[in-house]
């Protein structure tokens, strides 16, 4: 009994010393790793880093004493936080979904789902596609994935599958009034005319009276899905517009359009070379972890043969 109660001591002096202490730490970084995971992208991963360096230097002057810096560096962060989770909307639903789904275990393990980059060739054919269309003023509406694919339940109707490959002619002919597919909008994913006939959801928001039923499906399904491009040819005037989070950039040249396609995809290739780094580090980061478990499941044992 005495052996039992002196090694259950020695336990408990140990958890409150160094496995307490650790945990913080562990559960800390794990859900840093966990929301670094969901973001991915460079660009705003130098604005989590800035957080969390904030984060840091308001601990470390609460810790030293400093009380008026104290002060000031935890309103920031606080403000910080609000900013983030208005500009990462996409990425905390997600989080939270996770957590209310109770696939915690998911957002460390989970790989991001490939992002469809397109390349230059893809988008010079879009781009040529859009503006013969533009020209002879024949409407059309094209959903271009920029990174995670779109679920189907975000559309109406899925449409036709077609998963051939993108070229200035196939758009063409889609769009063309004779074909039954020519109301519905075309998906591209990657380098692929993924489905065609896509019947989208219409925004709700308010919108000026010249804007039609095309341009009112692509403000609703960049209102539901995050980081996808919609671009619209007006069948009236023949003018180019792209719709981007419910909000409608109109009217558009053909050389903007192509600046703005290039722009958008090479986030999404910054986001495919942070992701796998991520995803390394967090390999890493379990191997140590278990190393570190098993160091500090030993020593209880070891501890009490020295006592004695």
């Amino acid at each position: 009994m005495r052996y039992l109660w002196e090694q259950g001591q020695i336990i408990l002096n140990l958890s409150r010393v160094w496995l307490l202490p650790l945990l913080d730490v562990v559960l800390v970084l794990l859900l840093l790793y966990a929301i670094l995971v969901l973001v991915g992208e460079r660009r705003t991963l130098w604005m989590v880093r800035g957080f969390i360096f904030l984060l840091l230097v308001a601990t470390l002057s609460r810790w030293l004493g400093l009380a008026l810096l104290g002060f000031v560096l935890d309103k920031l962060v606080i403000g910080a936080a609000v900013a983030m989770a208005l500009m990462l909307q996409g990425e905390f639903r997600r989080l939270l979904e996770h957590i209310g789904q109770g696939q915690l275990l998911k957002l460390l393990t989970m790989p991001y789902p490939e992002s469809p980059v397109q390349s230059s060739n893809t988008i010079d054919e879009l781009v040529d596609a859009v503006k013969e269309l533009s020209q002879n003023r024949i409407g059309a509406l094209i959903i271009v994935e920029c990174e995670k694919p779109i679920d189907e339940r975000n559309f109406s109707v899925p449409g036709v599958r077609l998963n051939a490959e993108v070229s200035k002619e196939l758009l063409q002919t889609i769009f063309q009034t004779t074909t039954l597919l020519h109301d519905g909008a075309v998906l591209i994913r990657g380098k692929r005319v993924l489905a065609a006939g896509v019947i989208l959801p219409i925004s709700e928001r308010s919108a000026s009276r010249q804007l039609g039923t095309r341009h009112r499906a692509a403000m609703g399904i960049t209102e539901r899905v995050d980081r996808c491009l919609c671009v619209v040819v007006s069948e009236e005037t023949g003018s180019i517009s792209v719709a981007e989070h419910g909000i409608l950039h109109r009217p558009l040249t053909s050389s903007k359009l192509k600046s703005l396609l290039q722009t958008k995809l090479s986030i999404a290739r910054d986001r495919d070379v942070v992701t796998p780094q991520l995803l390394g580090l967090g390999k890493r980061l379990r191997g140590q972890g278990l190393w570190l478990l098993k160091c500090i499941t030993r020593l209880p044992s070891s501890a009490f043969r020295e006592r004695r």
